[in-house]
């Protein structure tokens, strides 16, 4: 099992393809196992490593650390560990509100970001009985409650892999305690929405159009000064598993050509009309 001792804790990670080095981390009870469809499809192009955090997944169920600064610090330990200078970070959920912390606070590392399905930069916007509701679940380790949830809760019901939602089960109950909830305090009490008008890395916002966090996704990519945007129809808050082709198509698009919006058309226009272009 590959692991990387970073900032004293033993994560786990898992490495294919080469390439340019793009870093996928999970959300809030997920593991490396939510790109495991994802990234076969990128591993032609790129140097793909799926990271677990501390006490999730098969890393190491640390004593503490488990606040968002940590979990970015950690995610720049691996990368160091791994020999990597800078590399595009790719966060799923809770770990697109590490990604924001890395734009943030790391952004030397980061070639471009790309936030799927992120938490909110101004704090989640969960209601805190369906956290309660998951933590008795928890305690009675209601796996086919959670089952019957998740099932519920996919927007492409065509495409579920049964086994894939039992086995992310799985990792939802077996992580830490701290992990569990000091990260989801964490996630509540985010507060970088100001500071994202100063996040200038090159950053890909990727929601679902049915996600619960679609209008903070949105709000959130208004606030960021070098962006650009893609909402997939049909899809909910586990984008990574409800549609990888596409979101491997997407991710690829972005690698290859970075932010287009309206601004960098503008300036193109500018460009060709001053003969520059």
């Amino acid at each position: 099992m590959p692991t990387k001792r970073v900032n004293g804790v033993e994560l786990y990670y898992e490495e294919h393809g080469q390439g340019r080095p793009v870093l996928f981390h999970h959300g809030y009870t997920g593991s490396h196992d939510g790109w495991e469809t994802v990234i076969p499809l990128l591993a032609d192009r790129y140097r793909c490593i799926a990271m677990d955090a501390r006490g999730a997944g098969e890393s190491e169920r640390a004593g503490g650390g488990y606040t968002i600064a940590q979990y970015a610090a950690d995610v720049v330990g691996m990368a160091d560990a791994l020999g990597l200078d800078r590399f595009t970070y790719v966060g799923h959920s809770m770990g697109g509100g590490i990604g924001m912390w890395l734009g943030l606070e790391h952004a030397a590392r980061l070639d471009r970001l790309v936030l799927v399905a992120s938490i909110p930069a101004d704090g989640t916007v969960s209601d805190p009985a369906l956290h309660e509701r998951a933590a008795e679940q928890r305690r009675a380790a209601d796996a086919e409650g959670m089952f019957r949830q998740r099932r519920a809760l996919a927007a492409r019901p065509e495409s579920l892999d049964e086994s894939r939602v039992r086995r992310a089960v799985q990792r939802a109950l077996s992580v830490s305690e701290g992990h569990f909830e000091d990260s989801w305090r964490a996630m509540r009490d985010l507060r970088v929405g100001e500071r994202l008008a100063s996040l200038t890395t090159p950053t890909l916002v990727i929601a679902g159009a049915a996600d619960g966090l679609l209008q903070a996704n949105l709000t959130d990519f208004m606030r960021l000064p070098n962006a650009t945007l893609h909402v997939f129809s049909r899809v909910g808050h586990g984008v990574p598993t409800d549609t990888p082709d596409r979101v491997a198509e997407v991710l690829a698009d972005f690698m290859e050509h970075g932010v287009v919006n309206n601004a960098t058309l503008q300036a193109r226009l500018q460009e060709v009309t001053a003969g520059t272009r």
